[in-house]
């Protein structure tokens, strides 16, 4: 079995609840985020006659740590502090994590975060321990359009449209990331004019500034 996250950036507001709600239950400290929204944008208005026509799109993506089939920063670890359950969701046990941040160097999604009070790398849980007693991940019980959810990694791929590697993020032939999107209508239009608005939100970390301009 592999957990997935599944999030239907079709009709995502970009509020945030998931990120905040997130934030609240591991008392994550400013600069330390496990789940960010990205806002994106782009087009441009053009002048044609008396007239102003425009091309311009902007849409939403929730993103966590995506709980690959094949982890990269467990591979990467020299202490093997990175390790995963049975179900798929990827840990990190920080009673091995020496800090040496080789796994958010690694990770294409910058979801390793550095926690500078113990000196450990921690990331997203997947909430295992709502999942353990038969409750939903924070985020996806936090989501007010109900945009965000998870399961069974087939289940989901069989019951919903899927976006691969929707801009920003990376190909997913890179890590096979649990993670799957239902496309945004204007996600069609993204191109090399595209722009993560919020980069000083979301890249709160110098070492997870992963992403295209």
């Amino acid at each position: 079995m592999q957990l997935a996250f599944y999030f239907d950036s079709s009709a995502c507001s970009g509020c945030k609840a998931c990120q905040v709600a997130c934030k609240d239950k591991h008392n994550l400290e400013v600069g330390r985020l496990w789940r960010r929204v990205y806002e994106v944008s782009g087009g441009e208005w053009t002048h044609a006659g008396d007239a102003w026509q425009t091309t311009a799109y902007a849409y939403h993506l929730s993103i966590a740590c995506n709980h690959c089939e094949v982890p990269i920063c467990s591979q990467v670890c020299p202490t093997n502090a990175i390790y995963k359950r049975s179900d798929g969701i990827v840990l990190i046990d920080s009673g091995r994590c020496i800090g040496c941040k080789y796994c958010s160097w690694a990770c294409p999604y910058g979801a390793l975060q550095y926690n500078p009070t113990d000196g450990v790398m921690t990331k997203c849980t997947f909430c295992f321990d709502e999942i353990d007693a038969g409750n939903p991940p924070v985020c996806v019980s936090a989501c007010p359009m109900r945009v965000l959810d998870y399961g069974d990694r087939q289940e989901l791929e069989l019951s919903h449209r899927e976006a691969k590697s929707p801009y920003p993020l990376p190909d997913t032939d890179l890590t096979n990331p649990a993670l799957v999107i239902t496309p945004h209508r204007w996600l069609e239009r993204a191109g090399a004019g595209d722009k993560i608005t919020n980069r000083e939100e979301i890249f709160t970390q110098p070492d997870n500034a992963q992403g295209k301009s």
